[in-house]
């Protein structure tokens, strides 16, 4: 069964991002070897479509040399948006619900991954549609910037693991 899975890091305030999309906070930090779905390597295969905000994409575009996805990848954006050669992008306005079920269908049996915004997750969760939330909290604070969930989301914890610098955790969402 294919689920919705929101997996990223944030600081202990609960940011993912500052104000200005910078993550300088994140890539100072020492990871070690993240363990199970933390890690990037066993998370990643479980993947068979990707959605991300457009901050995101651009954030990925100006700091990655190549394309890290293989997976058919959705940007939401209502801006006209570069594609990296190579890459399978697909870019929408449509609502929430319609470009889901096309991901369902698109990641065959696999998951769905929101990399990242927040604000994106949220939309995710106001139709029923996110599953779980994993992150790697970073003992660093910033004070203001891009919020983890930018909605109110109730989370079962269901793992908790530690690898570096990094808290692991792993929350299903509540269902009433």
């Amino acid at each position: 069964m294919t689920r919705t899975r929101y997996s990223t890091a944030t600081t202990l305030d609960g940011f993912i991002a500052t104000d200005d999309h910078s993550l300088d906070w994140l890539l100072s930090r020492e990871t070690g070897q993240m363990p199970g779905d933390f890690n990037f390597d066993t998370f990643l295969p479980q993947v068979g479509a990707v959605a991300m905000g457009a901050s995101t994409y651009e954030w990925v575009l100006a700091h990655d040399d190549g394309w890290a996805y293989e997976q058919p990848t959705w940007v939401f954006t209502h801006r006209e948006l570069e594609v990296r050669a190579g890459a399978d992008v697909r870019f929408t306005q449509a609502p929430i619900l319609e470009v889901h079920a096309e991901m369902v269908t698109a990641a065959g049996g696999k998951d769905i991954w929101i990399v990242g915004g927040g604000d994106l997750v949220g939309q995710f969760h106001d139709h029923d549609l996110l599953d779980e939330v994993i992150t790697a909290v970073a003992p660093v604070t910033i004070g203001s910037g891009k919020p983890l969930l930018a909605r109110h989301v109730e989370l079962i914890l269901r793992e908790v693991a530690h690898s570096g610098e990094f808290a692991c955790l792993r929350f299903d969402v509540a269902r009433p």
